[in-house]
């Protein structure tokens, strides 16, 4: 829809004997003066209006206490709710700045850790010739992903860091780390099963012989992420959101990681081997 807003031209309203030559046509059909039909006051006004969108409005600015742990979203949820229930007809409200984009981009975030997660699946199927056994992968990741809400708990709330745009970066980017983590035991696991091992044996030696490349470079990733988790100065918030999530994911995920995966892998190549054998034996019959 459109405000369309009717005006004379700057020599026609330029003080208010203009009025007397601006005419309106009656029911009869005869032209007569529009000041027989208004009536003029003198008001006073602000100065300046502000506008938004051709409409009258007004800037409210809402800073929230990040130091009790409210962030942006607390706020948003809390301005949505007030305007359901207070604000009268007529009124609304929109979101400016910084605020418009986390609005509209807050479910955009949803479908690209799912899209990540179905690409991740879809490799791993490609790389297994299975769609089973990528699941002991994809399953492993939710315990590394929960050390990033446990390390912002913990560290991020009292600097008033919340679950924003760089901690879902840090989250999509966990989840190539940590499937790297699990790729590597459950390889060296299909290995070894392929030798002959019980699946019990091939899950222990895949985690044995895969514990030291997946410490060393998981420590070195942390190492390398420490200065941003005690960054300070400009741009302090974003550097620490990340540094204190990354962390956290990539620390829990490997220390657990290690116990979880040869189990889902256990687990699943059970699953899997029973299923071709059910179809191996109808094959045969």
């Amino acid at each position: 829809s459109y405000r369309v807003v009717m005006q004379a031209a700057p020599e026609y309203r330029k003080n208010m004997e203009s009025l007397e030559s601006l005419y309106v046509r009656t029911a009869s059909g005869e032209m007569s003066p529009i000041t027989e039909y208004i009536t003029v006051t003198d008001v006073s006004g602000p100065q300046i209006y502000t506008r938004y969108n051709m409409y009258s409005s007004m800037d409210v600015t809402i800073i929230p206490d990040y130091s009790k742990g409210y962030s942006t979203g607390n706020v948003i949820e809390l301005v949505d709710k007030m305007a359901r229930e207070n604000l009268p007809a007529g009124y609304g409200y929109e979101y400016t700045g910084s605020t418009r984009e986390e609005v509209k981009s807050g479910n955009q975030t949803v479908i690209i850790f799912l899209l990540c997660l179905i690409f991740v699946y879809l490799l791993l199927c490609a790389l297994y010739e299975s769609y089973i056994l990528p699941l002991s992968v994809i399953l492993s990741l939710p315990v590394g992903l929960a050390g990033v809400f446990i390390f912002l708990t913990i560290f991020g709330v009292p600097q008033g860091i919340s679950n924003n745009i760089y901690v879902q970066i840090s989250l999509i980017m966990l989840i190539g780390l940590l499937a790297k983590n699990a790729i590597l035991i459950v390889e060296y696991a299909i290995q070894r099963r392929q030798q002959g091992l019980s699946i019990v044996e091939a899950a222990v030696q895949g985690a044995v012989a895969r514990l030291r490349p997946i410490l060393m470079t998981s420590f070195a990733f942390i190492a390398g992420l420490t200065p941003l988790f005690f960054a300070t100065g400009a741009g302090s918030v974003g550097n620490r959101s990340i540094g204190i999530s990354a962390i956290g994911g990539m620390l829990i995920g490997t220390v657990l990681g290690v116990l979880v995966i040869p189990s889902l892998y256990i687990v699943f190549q059970n699953l899997q081997e029973k299923i071709s054998k059910k179809i191996s034996d109808e094959d045969n019959e």
